[in-house]
């Protein structure tokens, strides 16, 4: 039986994790509102140059992850995280004071640099602290930062952007990120041992459990040798295609909204957060019957599919009204995100502890290059023809290719008798 003191990890950590990814994703995503309300007419930019500012956060993400990962898992990701709030933070509020493009686009640079640690980083802290079993359910509760983050930010972000204006409004969503980061350095640490609120039982359990997962899988020298694996390549790329409809739907559909609904800039914020709002419920069903059953690509592949018709649903219905579309650009969203948690469960079950940080991180490191291409080709394609149809047909093709990729992808290794009966006692 799993010791009762495991449970407090679930109170301790999770709504450390939850807050800190949520943050990020504000400062992040409260891009395609400062688009939405004039950002580039202010700045006198054209749209292209918009397009690129909210693209070039992801060359920045992409360059740092696997470096940051491979501190996080030798070090600290504790400290990695917290140098990451204060500077992700006062790059976000700088937005909002910069008027020259050329500083705008090494701010958005820098912003995504910083942002880079934060996923790989909290993936390995939380593989340090849950076991197999539990995993599809942590990275959701993580991962659930992101559409929570949009729900409440497309509420509130068109609201402040109207009472205080586009660049007060980045101030404001920039300054908690820096401030969290005090709170985090107290109360995160690395490592069960280091914590007085888990007694010695727990501890011990936990440790044996995790080392007992780890002798299931294949010993991999190194990034290198993991390359090699079966199925690391396709997570890699795939992950490129899957990232560049979400990052080209999330920073976008506000302005899809703004221009299709004829709304103000505040009721687009509403509008904008119902896809977000079946999301969150949609991810954590999907997690638990993930983690329940012990599979993974069963729980991926055919949301991915889903929502890609549904992107080319709302391209089929846009013309006859803004609200046929729109009922497809919901279910397109809830769908793109449901898979989350079992995706990212997927690494640490295939490869050992020493490798699936850097693996992980090269699957994000890919994913933001997806988010750069998502982010600036649906921008382009909207500026070039007048309509976002172009856009979304491009993310509906690539999450067809993300899915049929993942089909191919090899599970985790069979384990002894011995662990799954274990596992299943947690239950």
């Amino acid at each position: 039986m799993m010791p009762p003191g495991l449970r407090k990890r679930w109170l301790f950590l999770l709504p450390s994790v939850f807050i800190t990814y949520s943050l990020a994703y504000l400062d992040r995503a409260n891009y395609g509102f400062g688009a939405a309300a004039g950002l580039a007419k202010t700045l006198r930019i054209t749209d292209s140059q918009s397009a690129l500012l909210g693209a070039l956060f992801f060359l920045g993400y992409f360059f740092f992850q696997i470096p940051g990962a491979a501190y996080a898992r030798r070090k600290s990701a504790r400290f990695l995280v917290f140098w990451a709030l204060v500077g992700w933070g006062t790059m976000a509020s700088l937005t909002g004071v910069i008027s020259n493009f050329s500083l705008l686009a090494v701010d958005r640079l820098l912003l995504g640099a910083a942002e880079s640690f934060i996923l790989p980083a909290m993936l390995i802290l939380l593989t340090n602290w849950f076991t197999s079993a539990e995993r599809s359910r942590t990275n959701t509760l993580l991962i659930l930062g992101n559409p929570i983050t949009m729900l409440w930010m497309s509420l509130a972000t068109g609201y402040l952007i109207r009472a205080v204006g586009w660049r007060m409004t980045f101030i404001l969503e920039g300054l908690p990120s820096v401030l969290w980061g005090i709170v985090w350095l107290f109360i995160i640490r690395d490592h069960p041992h280091e914590v007085s609120w888990m007694d010695a039982e727990s501890t011990k359990y936990l440790g044996q459990q995790l080392q007992h997962e780890q002798l299931q899988l294949p010993k991999v020298a190194g990034l290198k040798a993991a390359l090699r694996q079966p199925g690391v390549i396709l997570l890699t790329v795939q992950y490129f295609f899957w990232s560049l409809t979400v990052y080209g739907f999330v920073l976008w559909l506000p302005s899809v909204v703004q221009s299709s609904a004829a709304q103000g800039i505040a009721m687009t914020g509403v509008i904008s957060a119902a896809p977000y709002l079946i999301a969150i419920v949609v991810m954590l069903v999907v997690s638990h019957y993930s983690d329940k059953s012990r599979k993974r690509k069963q729980f991926i592949w055919p949301f991915l599919m889903i929502s890609s018709a549904a992107l080319i649903g709302y391209c089929l219905t846009a013309g006859y009204g803004f609200w046929w579309g729109f009922g497809f650009l919901i279910v397109a969203g809830a769908a793109m995100y449901a898979p989350y948690g079992p995706f990212f469960a997927v690494m640490p079950e295939i490869l050992p502890r020493n490798v699936s940080g850097e693996v992980t991180a090269l699957v994000n490191s890919s994913g933001a290059l997806g988010g750069f291409a998502g982010t600036w080709l649906v921008g382009l394609l909207k500026a070039l023809t007048g309509s976002s149809i172009s856009g979304f047909l491009l993310m509906a093709s690539s999450l067809t290719v993300a899915s049929i990729m993942l089909m191919y992808i090899p599970g985790a290794p069979s384990r002894s008798a011995k662990v799954l009966t274990q596992l299943a006692a947690e239950d």
